[in-house]
């Protein structure tokens, strides 16, 4: 059992509530857990950053993956999602996803999401990127996580789920056996609680979603702050494969300076048979790969940024001109509202795109049911590194991945009976530990006038194009934030939010450093190759106690069991 005795620096839990599960997020993952648990008849509590239906599943335009269609199986679907993972995913949690998948969304269309349908009443299916067959369930055209994220909503308010809203998870507690007892927490505004406080539970299931911020564009929402991988980091639990992060290539481009949350143009806009296209009006997919435009996001994403450098031009073109109005306004009405409210009309002019900051592969290690290395915590749904994406997110997995390993989180808890009752307690302590130095205290704050510099570092030094160089001075300027850390802040949320934004960069440049290779979305300029002789294999990072960052490769690319970590040295 590892223990690193830090946590954020935060005012005592004023107040305190007792419950079976706390479940953190409320996109996907965390509401389809919460409600498989509340169905177990576990006392459960969901505690969201925003409003319920403010996390990134509502942002999701092209669909979820499932082997649904006729002549379509889920070994089909594995080999596409093998493929796209680079060598790097875990075989048996892909064979999990795709086998459970179909239930799982029919599971879902019981729990009162309406998907399209074609004239013979069955679940109309498209093409995204990697994919060979069409498999995609979509809803409202181009709006599915809308949908998925009305109907999980409308079901926990339904089944009276306990919420608390716009509230930030501050850190992990733990026992004195050093097992999960709970969450910290802030909550903002007024309400039946208001600032921090504590939700004592035995199980903690953290589906905080991405960590996109840490980029200066994104397609996630400004909540996506990376809380839930720092919380881990800070509890002692194993990250891994944190350098692989997905950049979107068809993000609408706003111009060179633009920053935060980016408008995105689905994948499914070119399984539809959108073209990519220079200024000059040229396909310059043809050729680079079978599936040209449906290639893998990060193949996709790499010939933009290399047409993007040859032309010495800011951005390409997304051509669907020949859909024709109807199309557009039946097929993708969000994405052409979006367009138009930005003064571009895809029906009538190509769409200005280019790659941003979209979504991360790793997050914290968990098994087939979703424990993480610290017993009693669980992660699932973005925050989560499950083994399915491997190096590389195949195109609608995601919403899957949040479905099934939400559900098997929820078996794995009622299994055990819930857990031990979480002792009533009016003032929880944070995680401490023997090992940890007295004289150091809580983390300090971060200044938040440093978020943007962190966006920015990263990304210049760890964008879609690295090499050593760029992530070496990343490195340093990001050392240099934190070694001036102890002149700021006051507790309180921005403050917060910027020092996991840090934590989460520090670990994510280390580990790109480390992998001295190109795979995947991980793309390496001076290391241009794929390493499988040296690099097939998984990094694991942990905080040690001393606050640096120990980074082990797996020996294969099969993860190791999560038992409990072995102590690390200060």
């Amino acid at each position: 059992m590892t223990s690193t005795g830090i946590r954020l620096d935060a005012p005592a839990p004023g107040w305190a509530i007792d419950a079976d599960v706390v479940v953190v997020g409320s996109g996907v993952a965390g509401l389809t857990a919460a409600l498989r648990c509340t169905a177990a008849g576990l006392a459960t509590v969901v505690v969201t950053k925003a409003r319920l239906d403010d996390g990134s599943t509502r942002w999701a335009q092209g669909g979820i993956a499932a082997a649904l269609g006729e002549g379509d199986t889920p070994e089909q679907h594995l080999d596409d999602t093998l493929v796209a993972g680079a060598g790097l995913c875990d075989e048996n949690a892909v064979r999990l996803l795709v086998t459970e998948g179909p239930g799982a969304v029919r599971r879902l269309i019981d729990t009162g999401a309406h998907f399209d349908t074609d004239d013979s009443g069955a679940i109309s299916l498209t093409r995204e990127g990697g994919h060979h067959r069409r498999r995609i369930a979509h809803a409202g055209g181009d709006a599915t996580g809308a949908e998925i994220s009305r109907a999980l909503v409308e079901a926990v308010r339904t089944q009276a789920v306990r919420t608390i809203e716009n509230a930030l998870v501050l850190d992990l507690l733990k026992d004195a056996e050093g097992r999960t007892a709970g969450i910290t927490l802030h909550v903002m505004g007024e309400g039946q609680h208001d600032g921090v406080g504590a939700v004592r539970a035995p199980n903690v299931v953290l589906a905080t979603g991405g960590m996109g911020q840490v980029f200066s564009a994104t397609t996630n929402p400004s909540v996506s702050t990376g809380d839930g991988v720092a919380l881990a980091l800070r509890a002692g639990a194993e990250i891994s494969d944190l350098e692989f992060v997905q950049f979107h290539p068809t993000v609408l481009f706003l111009g060179a300076d633009s920053e935060g949350q980016q408008p995105l143009v689905s994948e499914a806009v070119r399984g539809e048979g959108a073209h990519l296209v220079d200024a000059y009006g040229t396909r310059f997919m043809l050729g680079q790969h079978e599936l040209a435009e449906l290639a893998p996001r990060d193949i996709v994403a790499k010939a933009i940024t290399r047409q993007m450098q040859a032309q010495d031009a800011v951005n390409m073109y997304l051509d669907g001109r020949h859909f024709g109005a109807e199309m557009w306004e039946q097929r993708f009405p969000t994405i052409l509202a979006a367009c138009r409210s930005h003064g571009i009309d895809p029906v009538t002019e190509p769409i200005p795109v280019a790659p941003a900051a979209h979504y991360a592969s790793g997050g914290i290690r968990t098994d087939l049911r979703g424990r993480t290395t610290v017993p009693g915590l669980y992660a699932c749904g973005e925050v989560a590194c499950t083994g399915v994406h491997g190096a590389n997110r195949l195109a609608s997995n995601s919403l899957l991945e949040g479905l099934v390993f939400a559900e098997n989180i929820a078996a794995d808890i009622a299994a055990n009976g819930g857990g031990e009752s979480a002792p009533v307690a009016t003032t929880p302590v944070p995680d401490t530990a023997v090992d940890t130095k007295p004289d150091e205290g809580p983390v300090p704050l971060l200044d938040p006038a440093a978020r943007i510099q962190i966006q920015r570092i990263m990304t210049n030094g760890a964008g879609v194009l690295r090499s050593a160089e760029s992530l070496a001075e990343a490195a340093e300027r990001l050392e240099a934030i934190r070694a001036d850390e102890r002149k700021a802040a006051v507790p309180g949320v921005e403050a917060w939010e910027t020092t996991n934004l840090l934590l989460v960069a520090r670990v994510l440049v280390a580990a790109a450093a480390a992998r001295e290779e190109t795979r995947g979305c991980h793309w390496r300029e001076d290391r241009p190759d794929r390493d499988d002789a040296a690099w097939r294999r998984h990094l694991v990072v942990r905080v040690t106690p001393g606050r640096s960052l120990d980074i082990r490769p797996t020996p294969s690319a099969t993860f190791p069991p999560t038992v409990a970590a072995t102590p690390l040295e200060p």
